[in-house]
């Protein structure tokens, strides 16, 4: 049998220890924020029905979906009438009934929906699970990726936006990591489109200028080919009133070139803006060419960018977090209580901000480890009897598994950045003592073994 060259299929990544422990990082910065503003940890499954994920995201998001084929024999199913027409959508939704999830709101609007008698309202729930995309790969955008969200579902207070305004200031201020958090009102395209744009014509009006920061001007002649002039007068004042330089000026310019828009609105932007301020080097700015593609927004959104300063010249990432209001999700389930907000972090796109501009020379590791390097065959049960006891004081400790050469041992060590080496002869043994080694400074000092702790600790 010829061997096989390993691979893997585009869009998907192993991640090697000296990645890991910086994602681990990011995600553990990250969940302590959560809990620290009250967020419960959930978890659903990859899979779901696809009836559960379709017309969730609007028609590009649903092209989207990664489709799982039915057991057996699936094509067994479908009718040669289905195969005659050549109708790749009719033939899935007979060959495929489930699919890998989208994102984690649609899943949390199911799970919400199905144990609603089971949960205390509000519901704050954060989850920290990869999701899928058959989308096109390229830096920064995968097939499959990591989504770390936080939720407030069963509430339409404001204050739960405004929450999550300052949940992403706190979470990249201890990354170190300066954002621009944008965010904005999709009620605000309802009130300035109602009886301009049928609703068709909305929805793509918001499709189009979203795809603004990929396109820029091109924007224009799209807004007119696809929809009317009409389109492109509203998105002409839009940027007019963003291009003000602070928040305050950009909302009392929105208000004078679209007076439709209700005043209780109005003081809903302004009372957000009261209640947050920019931290650190992030900053928060009302953006009014924020639209956001899914379709199930209501009300706020949010989108989180890197500082473009601090960037390396030719690196483009686009957004690393993101979200908004969805207060009818949980009605296509048969829940009408489960109004939310919610926002997401962008796992794979921060690491790659962090990595390339240096960040993670903040993120100083504990390598306080210890690895015993036996040179007697005979005295290895002692030294994992003394390994064994120093993890149950909470060291992390190994045990190289063989007596080799005391130099292959340091070298093991060294490669996986372990501190300290422990190391033990038949002396040590019969005195009850060990070298031990710093491999970061070339200290090394004889002990007792009761003193191996303080030893380490004081490292």
């Amino acid at each position: 049998m010829t061997a096989q060259k390993p691979s893997l299929p585009k869009g998907v990544r192993d991640f090697g220890p000296a990645v890991m422990k910086k994602r681990k990082f990011i995600m553990n910065t990250i969940e302590q924020c959560f809990v620290q503003f009250g967020f419960e940890a959930i978890e659903t499954p990859a899979v779901e029905k696809l009836s559960t994920l379709t017309d969730k995201y609007g028609e590009e998001g649903d092209q989207l979906l990664f489709k799982i084929l039915n057991n057996g024999d699936f094509l067994d199913a479908a009718s040669q009438e289905i195969y005659d027409a050549k109708d790749s959508k009719k033939l899935s939704k007979v060959i495929a009934e489930k699919g890998l999830r989208y994102d984690l709101t649609v899943p949390l609007a199911r799970y919400v929906s199905m144990n609603r008698s089971h949960i205390t309202f509000p519901f704050k729930r954060y989850q920290m699970q990869p999701v899928w995309r058959a989308d096109r790969p390229q830096k920064g955008r995968y097939r499959e990726f990591w989504q770390c969200d936080a939720d407030i579902v069963g509430s339409t207070s404001t204050y739960g936006d405004v929450e999550l305004l300052d949940l992403y200031n706190d979470v990249f201020l201890n990354l170190k990591l300066p954002v621009i958090i944008r965010f904005n009102n999709r009620q605000i395209f309802d009130c300035i489109l109602q009886n301009i744009l049928n609703d068709e014509e909305s929805f793509r009006f918001m499709q189009l200028i979203d795809k603004y920061d990929k396109i820029g001007d091109k924007v224009n002649e799209l807004l007119r080919t696809d929809i009317n002039q009409k389109a492109v007068d509203i998105w002409m004042k839009l940027l007019e009133a963003n291009g003000k330089e602070t928040n305050a000026e950009k909302l009392a310019a929105l208000n004078l070139l679209f007076p439709t828009i209700p005043l209780e609105l109005m003081k809903e932007l302004e009372g957000n803006l009261d209640l947050v301020q920019d931290k650190g080097e992030n900053a928060i700015s009302l953006d009014f060419t924020l639209a956001r593609g899914l379709s199930y927004y209501t009300g706020i959104i949010y989108e989180v960018v890197p500082q473009p300063e601090m960037l390396p010249d030719g690196f483009s990432v686009g957004s690393i977090g993101g979200g908004g209001r969805y207060d009818k999700l949980t009605e296509m389930f048969g829940f009408e209580g489960g109004q939310g907000v919610g926002i997401s972090f962008g796992l794979d796109r921060i690491y790659d901000v962090m990595e390339a501009t240096d960040l993670f020379q903040n993120y100083m590791e504990d390598n306080r480890n210890i690895l015993f390097c036996v040179m007697d065959t005979e005295n290895m049960p002692m030294a994992y009897r003394l390994c064994k006891s120093l993890r149950d004081m909470g060291l992390n400790t190994e045990l190289y598994p063989k007596a080799l050469k005391l130099r292959k041992q340091l070298d093991y060590a060294n490669a996986k950045k372990i501190r300290f080496a422990a190391i033990i002869g038949q002396n040590e043994i019969l005195n009850k003592t060990v070298m031990m080694k710093d491999l970061e400074s070339g200290e090394q000092k004889q002990m007792d073994w009761s003193e191996i702790p303080i030893f380490i600790q004081a490292g």
